[in-house]
C-alpha cells in the first residue's frame, strides 16, 4: 500500500474516458476524488451488458514507460481467476463429467481415501472443504519448491494432503490448496492442460482474447511510486487456478455479462454459482455475493476480488443485469477501498 507523505508521480486520466455524459463526468470526478484523497492510481470502468459505457483512470499501468491504464492493458486479476475456474467446472457439469456433491475420490482415485471420500467438488469450489493449506511450511523447509512448476498431482501430495483441520462444509478457510486439487481434478476428468481446457472451455467462446494466464505485456505492478520499484510475484502453473490469470478491463466486463446475463450457462449453473454456501463469508463457487445498496435499495452483486503482488482488483456486477463495475491497481491498494470505490463508482449508474 502506499505509504503516507510519499510523493506521487504526475497522474492522468485521458486515457480511459469513453464519453462525455453524465455517468462518465460523475465516473471522473469521483476517481479524481478519491486519488487526490486516498492515493488511488488505477483504472475505474462501468458498464452493461457486456460493454463498457464509462472509464477512467489515474496513474500508469507503467511508471517507466509512462503507459496509461485503459480497458485494453492486461493486469493480473489473482484471486478473479477462481471465479473463471468455477465455470469451465460448471461447463463440465453440465457436460455430465463432473459433479459438485460427488466426493473428490472419485475424480482423483490416488488422493487419500479418507479425505476424499468425504470432500466435494462444492466444498473446494467454497473454500470450505477443511483441508489445511500447506504450501508455506513446505515450502519454508524447502525454499526451492517457490515457483517451481510441477504436475498437479505432485502439488497435491506436497501441499494438499494433510488431515482435514474441520469438517468438510462446516468453516470457511481460503485455502489455495482447495484451488490445486480443483486444478488436478479438471485435468485428470478433462485429460487436458488446464490452460487449454479454459481455453476452450471459458475463454475462446466468451471472445476474452487477452484472458490467459500471466502474459501481462507492459504492466507492472510496484511497492513504491517514488522511486518507482516493481513488486514481482512469479506464480507456478500449479496454483493457476487460484490466481494466475490476467485480463483486461474490456474482458472482464464481457465475461460478467456472458456468465450472469445469457444462456451461456444454463439457469442451473448461474444458480450455482449465485447462491451462497458459506454464509459467514458471503462465498458462492469461486467468488462472493454480496449487496450493495443503491438508491437506497439492496442490489445482490456478484463481487470477486484479486489480490497479489501489488495488482489488486475488483470485478461487481449487478444480478439484476442493470450494471457492472470493474477497478483495476497497481500499487497495493487496500482491499477494502478498492471495494469502497467500486461500490461508490455502481451507484453512479441510473436504473
Amino acid at each position: 500500500m502506499l505509504m503516507a507523505g510519499m510523493i506521487l508521480l504526475p497522474v492522468t486520466a485521458r486515457a480511459a474516458r469513453l464519453g462525455s455524459g453524465a455517468e462518465q463526468a460523475g465516473l471522473d470526478a469521483l476517481v479524481r476524488k478519491w486519488a487526490n484523497e486516498q492515493g488511488f492510481r488505477g483504472l475505474v470502468a462501468l458498464g452493461r451488458k457486456g460493454h463498457a459505457t464509462a472509464s477512467s483512470a489515474q496513474g500508469f499501468a507503467n511508471v517507466e514507460m509512462r503507459l496509461p491504464f485503459d480497458l485494453d492493458v492486461p493486469m493480473a486479476i489473482a484471486s478473479i481467476s477462481k471465479r473463471i475456474t468455477a465455470v469451465a467446472v460448471m461447463r463440465l457439469v453440465e457436460r455430465g463429467q463432473l459433479a459438485l456433491d460427488t466426493p473428490i475420490a472419485r475424480y482423483l482415485p490416488a488422493y487419500r481415501k479418507d479425505i476424499g471420500a468425504q470432500v466435494t467438488l462444492r466444498h473446494l469450489l467454497s473454500n470450505s472443504s477443511g483441508i489445511p493449506n500447506q504450501f508455506g511450511a513446505v515450502v519454508r523447509a524447502r525454499p526451492e519448491l517457490f515457483g517451481k512448476d510441477m504436475p498437479a498431482g505432485e502439488a497435491v501430495s506436497l501441499f494438499a494432503s494433510g488431515d482435514l483441520v474441520f469438517a468438510p462444509g462446516t468453516r470457511f478457510d481460503y485455502a489455495l490448496t482447495n484451488w490445486i486439487l480443483v486444478l488436478a481434478i479438471l485435468e485428470t476428468v478433462s485429460g487436458a492442460r488446464f490452460p487449454d481446457l479454459v481455453r476452450n472451455l471459458v475463454t475462446a467462446p466468451l471472445r476474452l482474447g487477452a484472458t490467459r494466464l500471466e502474459q501481462l505485456g507492459d504492466s507492472m505492478s510496484y511497492r513504491t511510486l517514488d522511486p518507482p520499484t516493481v513488486w514481482a510475484s512469479p506464480t507456478a502453473d500449479y496454483l493457476a487456478a487460484g490466481g494466475g490469470f490476467c485480463g483486461t478491463g474490456r474482458d472482464l466486463m464481457r465475461f460478467a455479462h456472458r456468465v450472469y446475463g445469457t444462456s451461456f450457462l444454463t439457469a442451473d449453473s448461474r444458480h450455482a454459482l449465485t447462491t451462497i454456501e458459506v454464509a459467514s463469508d458471503h462465498y458462492a463457487l469461486g467468488g462472493r455475493v454480496r449487496e450493495v445498496t443503491i438508491a437506497g435499495k439492496a442490489v445482490r452483486c456478484a463481487w470477486d476480488t484479486g489480490n497479489r503482488a501489488g495488482y489488486r482488483s475488483v470485478l461487481g456486477h449487478r444480478l439484476d443485469g442493470k450494471g457492472t463495475v470493474v477497478v483495476l491497481n497497481n500499487t497495493g491498494y487496500s482491499q477494502k477501498t478498492m471495494d469502497e470505490v467500486a461500490e461508490a463508482a455502481l451507484r453512479l449508474q441510473a436504473g
